[in-house]
Formats: structure tokens, C-alpha cells, sequence
């Protein structure tokens, strides 16, 4: 998943200066709105890798992400970088570190880095946790970086997930978001025809939540006018069509997400809106009927709508009949 998040110039000539210099043995760097910035260093207090993971404890904190960018051994490509992502971060920190992650080591320079890795525990960055990462990795069948990742962060989203089973939705691979209680009986209403609304618009609220934005009653051709333009939206919307005589209702899941949206949050609603449609459908019992996405909602008209639901009809050709030779 591309995240959209460059290096500062900054961060990369910290970590030019580091490559040249020896005696430091690495730095942090974070995600400030769109940007990798520069974070502490990480100094050095010994020739030995292992003896200098001490100084990495007091520059970390058990719910805030980070990127660790070590030095290994002197040589052109003996570092690593490290996405440190606690088990108690919030939701769009853990999506938004990992994804990107990779984006952090091309930035900086892929052929400077012989590892990548991915932790969720301060005591993995600590002596005893570090050898043991390297047993395991003479000890186990190598995993790829990604199934590693994977691995990881769906280690991380099920602890996050224990204790509240009962309030959140089970998105599968994709993040672990509960949903607000006044969003799941909207929701339950719009699939049960309540006649006093047929839209339910949803969101992302700060809280990691899928939460109500609003529900409303409306036609094909005032839905655009309905949903937000300024953030993104999950809307349900409850169709009424003629088909070959009495009308049918048929469940529309639309994504909007416009242009002037935050990266965070169009990466999130992007991760997250898969596992959305599955809930709906596995645990609410919806049908729906057909996806719709736009960058804008004035995208979804009732023509577009109409344009969904009418017959495709297929055009049948016939043999063409041979010309006769010598004519023209």
C-alpha cells in the first residue's frame, strides 16, 4: 500500500552523515503529517552492536512508533531499519508505520540496508530479545519481508482486538476497528427497510471507530448532494428500481474520498474499507448489490446509479457474407 510519505531533507542528510561517521551507531525517525522526519540519535557507546542496544530504551516509548535505523557493522550496507510498532498504538499509527515502512529504506537508500525488521516489544530491541531474533532466524524457514510484516501486524491487531470482541466487527486482515453502537443499528434499520431514512453515512472517528456520520432519507438524485465533499465516506444507500414490473430495493455501498483528504486518512479508509463490506455482509446480513468509488461525490448521480442496474445488452453479429471473387 503506498502511503504518499516522502523523507525530509533532514532525515536523509542525518543519515548521509551517519553512513560517513563510524562512532554514532544510528537514529530514530518518525511521520509528521506527510513527511519522514529526523528523530534522536542513537549514540554510540561501544564498538559492539549488541552492547549499544542499551542506549535505544530511553529514546523509545511503549505506545509511540518509531523507525530505528542501526548500524551494524562498518560497511556500505550494514544497516538496519526497524519499525518498532507497539501492540498499544492506536490503529492508524500501526497501519500508517507499516505501510511505510519500505517507502523509509528506498528514501534513504535500499542498498545501505542488508535487514529489515518488525517488532511490537521494547524487550525484542534489548540483548536478550536480539539474540534471540538471530537463533530464530538459523532455527527457522526464512520468511519474506512482507509475510513477516503480515505475520506481525496481525499479531498486533488481535491483542489489540482481545477484551472488546463483542463491540468490533471482524475485518479480517485489515484493521481492527470497533464499530459505534449508533452506526450498527443504522445500519441494522437500513437493512430492515426502516421508512424514515434510506442513506447511512459512515466514518472513521478520531477514536479508531467506525462511527455514524448521518442518515438521512433521499433520491437518486439528491444522494451526491447528501454526502460530505470535504471527507471520506462510507455510505450504505437503500435503491428503489423498477424491474420487469413492481419496484426493488437494492443495497449500494458507495466509497467516497476526496482529493483534498489527509493521507492518513485516505490510506485508512482505503485499508479498511474491504473489511467493511465483509461485516456488512457476514455479520449484518446485507446484500448489497453493487461498490461504487468516486474522488468526488458529485461522481454518483442517478444516471450513474440507472446506468449500474440496467441490462447490459449484448450485441449479436452475424456471418458476414464472402464477396465474390473479382468483384469490388
Amino acid at each position: 500500500m503506498q502511503s504518499g510519505i516522502t523523507a525530509t531533507e533532514e532525515l536523509r542528510s542525518a543519515f548521509n552523515k551517519l553512513v560517513s561517521n563510524p562512532s554514532q551507531r544510528g537514529l530514530l525517525a518518525s511521520i509528521q503529517g506527510e513527511a519522514l522526519i529526523l528523530g534522536e540519535k542513537v549514540p554510540s557507546s561501544s564498538s559492539s552492536f549488541l552492547e549499544d542496544l542499551s542506549n535505544l530504551s530511553p529514546l523509545l516509548f511503549p505506545s509511540t512508533p518509531a523507525y530505528i535505523l542501526l548500524r551494524l557493522e562498518d560497511a556500505p550496507d550494514g544497516f538496519i531499519a526497524i519499525t518498532y510498532v507497539p501492540d498499544t498504538a492506536p490503529v492508524r499509527q500501526k497501519m500508517l508505520f507499516a505501510s511505510t515502512r519500505l517507502t523509509l529504506v528506498k528514501e534513504l537508500g535500499g542498498e545501505r540496508f542488508r535487514e529489515t525488521l518488525f517488532v511490537t516489544e521494547l524487550k525484542e530491541l534489548e540483548r536478550q530479545g536480539w539474540e534471540k531474533h538471530e537463533r530464530s532466524k538459523k532455527l527457522a524457514a526464512p520468511l519474506t519481508e512482507e509475510e513477516e510484516t503480515l505475520r506481525r501486524v496481525k499479531e498486533a491487531e488481535a491483542q489489540t482486538q482481545a477484551g472488546t470482541a463483542g463491540k468490533r466487527m471482524h475485518f479480517g486482515s485489515g484493521p481492527s476497528l470497533g464499530i459505534e453502537g449508533r452506526a450498527r443499528i443504522s445500519l441494522e434499520g437500513l437493512r430492515d427497510a426502516d421508512p424514515n431514512y434510506n442513506l447511512v453515512q459512515l466514518r472513521i472517528s478520531p477514536g479508531e471507530e467506525i462511527a455514524l456520520a448521518e442518515k438521512s432519507s433521499t433520491s437518486a438524485e439528491g444522494l451526491a448532494a447528501c454526502i460530505s465533499a470535504t471527507e471520506p465516506r462510507y455510505s450504505f444507500f437503500r435503491y428503489t428500481h423498477p424491474v420487469d414490473g413492481p419496484h426493488q430495493d437494492s443495497m449500494i455501498f458507495i466509497y467516497t474520498c476526496p482529493p483534498e483528504s489527509k493521507v492518513r486518512d485516505r490510506m485508512v479508509y482505503a485499508s479498511a474499507k474491504a473489511g467493511l463490506i465483509r461485516a456488512a455482509q457476514d455479520e449484518l446480513g446485507f446484500e448489497i448489490a453493487k461498490k461504487l468509488e468516486a474522488s468526488s461525490a458529485d461522481e454518483i448521480t442517478a444516471s450513474t446509479i440507472e446506468e449500474e442496474f440496467r441490462p447490459k445488452l449484448v450485441e449479436k453479429q452475424g456471418f458476414a457474407k464472402p464477396k465474390r471473387p473479382g468483384r469490388r
